[in-house]
């Protein structure tokens, strides 16, 4: 069986498209898995580390906003529209897939359409509430899109047949509990709120968190662990010239990254952080309660959208990234982090959103669309 996989530009459509590929592999361990993704996204380190075979395709989204600089980036996404048509038959034609499935992202396109033309059954999957312009181009070619949550079925083309599968979850993640976490760490029985902003660090967040932080250093109402990301170094330098002496506050863990996110997460009792759909499925799993602020800079704002279906069915509170202060902030997870009932409740409400077979119901489609065309 030969599976085609595309989507990239980001871990939010890669991790997803990783998964995907490894449980159809556990499946079936003589399945060839080809992946297309653009020579300069993330994929193109994260596929070949994750052990899959990897071709390039350029492709490039169009700049909206209009200046020297985007005319030309717009005037080089032109000609690699033109020429994807041709590009994408040639690695159809030369791997000649069973199946092609796509995960989103600007490659995603040009090779699932062409696919679609060429009479290979095509599958897509949507990790977002809000479905990105890719995806609601390629409902009328694929066979279904596989969606996350409920609410991104009403955002799709009318007509377009849907299946919600969840986003496949880090097998890590379901491995801790919450009281083998907590003791690992070496957290006590106050609250411990987690958070963060991503790899490279959210400037607004790591700005808004520093009153928050410093408070806890002087009165311990917390624990409090702080991941500020790639240039969020600032952080370390503020808490001091507030009097913040680090290593006299062993109920703050100020650091760079949080590399043992499935441990921290499942000892957390309130998450602070973005509302990207992998880091939102995490929360799920774990049921944590969380006060969740958008990024603002990213394709339709779906980030606001993927917050909303958390705070709608009492899952999480918001923050608007335009209305954020720390005063705010502080506020917030006071009245969260605070009150042990309202922390159970949203706890069990994002708990119940969770969907932990996520692999097995996307596998299901994959095998039952692969059966139907004689290729299983």
């Amino acid at each position: 069986m030969k599976v085609l996989m595309t989507g990239g530009g980001t871990a939010g459509h890669i991790n997803p498209a990783l998964a995907i590929a490894d449980t159809i592999r556990q499946h079936h361990p003589d399945t060839e898995i080809l992946f297309v993704g653009t020579p300069q996204g993330m994929e193109a380190r994260l596929v070949p580390a994750a052990g899959f075979e990897f071709t390039s395709m350029p492709v490039a989204g169009f700049q909206r906003k209009l200046n020297l600089t985007n005319i030309k980036r717009n005037a080089e996404a032109i000609g690699h529209l033109i020429l994807s048509g041709r590009r994408s038959a040639r690695i159809i034609r030369v791997f000649q897939p069973d199946i092609a499935i796509g995960t989103g992202g600007y490659v995603s396109g040009p090779i699932l359409r062409k696919a679609a033309q060429m009479g290979v059954p095509v599958l897509v999957h949507e990790a977002n509430a809000f479905p990105g312009v890719t995806v609601k181009m390629l409902a009328h070619y694929c066979e279904c899109v596989m969606i996350a949550v409920e609410d991104a079925k009403k955002r799709l083309p009318d007509g377009t047949k849907t299946v919600v599968t969840g986003n496949p979850v880090r097998a890590e993640i379901l491995e801790y509990d919450r009281e083998t976490a907590r003791r690992e760490l070496g957290v006590d029985d106050r609250p411990l709120i987690v958070s963060f902003g991503g790899s490279l660090g959210a400037r607004t967040i790591n700005e808004s968190m520093l009153d928050l932080l410093a408070r806890s250093a002087k009165d311990g109402r917390y624990q409090h662990i702080h991941g500020y990301g790639k240039y969020g170094g600032f952080v370390l330098d503020e808490l001091k010239a507030r009097g913040v002496e680090l290593s006299q506050c062993p109920n703050l863990d100020v650091r760079e990254f949080i590399k043992d996110m499935p441990r921290v997460m499942a000892a957390a009792d309130l998450v602070i952080c973005r509302s990207g759909a992998m880091t939102l499925t995490e929360i799920q799993a774990q049921g944590k309660a969380a006060i969740l602020i958008p990024s603002p800079n990213v394709a339709e704002n779906h980030q606001y959208f993927n917050a909303m279906a958390l705070v709608e069915r009492g899952a999480a509170d918001i923050i608007v990234e335009s209305d954020i202060t720390p005063e705010l902030l502080t506020e917030k997870a006071d009245a969260l982090a605070g009150n042990a009932e309202r922390l159970a409740e949203m706890s069990a409400n994002a708990r119940k959103m969770a969907i932990l077979d996520s692999r097995e119901r996307i596998y299901r489609i994959v095998k039952k669309v692969l059966q139907k065309h004689g290729k299983l």
